[in-house]
């Protein structure tokens, strides 16, 4: 895994506030160069992950709810049979905030192992 990744994976999430401004163009560019497969979209990022069955897809989906608890970031989650699409936006800031780079990104390691 490259060291970008590494670290946006060594940051925790923090508190977003209303008011405060979501990312500009420039700066989610840079960030979704740090993510592999993932999709922009307007106010969010996307990636749709592929299981070879609905009990790996839903253990997929039990270790993305930890990660999110643990860092108080939660993402839309639409579960399929043998598929998880995941989709990231920061409510308070109404559109993408670090966080969900950051989560984005410990999804895509837990992925890898």
């Amino acid at each position: 895994m490259n060291a970008t990744i590494n670290d946006l994976t060594a940051k925790q999430c923090r508190p977003c506030e209303g008011g405060m401004p979501p990312l500009s163009s420039a700066e989610v560019d840079v960030l979704m160069q740090q993510l592999d497969g993932w999709e922009f979209s307007g106010k969010l990022i996307r990636k749709v992950y592929n299981f070879s069955n609905y009990y790996q897809t839903i253990a997929f989906v039990n270790a993305i709810a930890w990660i999110s608890h643990r860092e108080d970031h939660h993402p839309d989650i639409t579960v399929g049979y043998n598929k998880c699409r995941v989709e990231y936006t920061t409510h308070a800031v109404n559109g993408l905030s670090e966080n969900d780079f950051i989560c984005a990104a410990k999804i895509d390691t837990l992925f890898q192992i």
